[in-house]
């Protein structure tokens, strides 16, 4: 019998990613999902929840039959706090201060979650995602967002 105690940090895991799966799946119901060929803007979101169900039935599984794993340590909530705030300000600021601003702060404020990243590190983290993330997701995916939103006057 597998000790479930130990295997709570999979059985945890396994979860969270069934519940963002079937978010993302029940969320894509919302749109015309289109066909394979003709993907609608439903479609990506349906096909992510549903692997992200899949792999987290996988992962709850692996922790019901292995039961191996450490017992759950102590919350980092230095870590807690700065993921959620950088998840918060890309959401609340993408609109008004634009897709640089808004992927500038929040890198910044992720890379403030490690306490041993410095301030240089992080600045070149934050300048190195927001470059990237523009030309992936901007330029060659070319998402309409805008690079600079409505609050900062031009």
């Amino acid at each position: 019998m597998p000790d479930v105690g130990r295997a709570l940090k999979d059985v945890l895991a396994g979860g969270i990613f069934i519940v963002l799966g079937l978010g993302f799946a029940i969320g894509s119901l919302t749109t015309e999902i289109g066909t394979p060929l003709r993907m609608g803007p439903g479609y990506f979101p349906l096909i992510l929840g549903g692997i992200l169900v899949v792999l987290g039935a996988l992962i709850v599984g692996k922790g019901f039959i292995a039961g191996e794993g450490e017992a759950i340590g102590a919350v980092d909530w230095r870590a807690l706090i700065f993921i959620t705030a950088a998840l918060l300000f890309f959401g609340l600021t993408i609109r008004g201060i634009g897709v640089i601003g808004a992927l500038f702060g929040a890198a910044l404020l992720a890379a403030a979650a490690r306490s041993e990243t410095s301030p240089r590190e992080a600045l070149v983290i934050a300048i190195a995602l927001t470059v990237i993330s523009v030309v992936v997701f901007i330029v060659a995916l070319q998402l309409r967002l805008p690079l600079i939103g409505t609050w900062i006057p031009v």
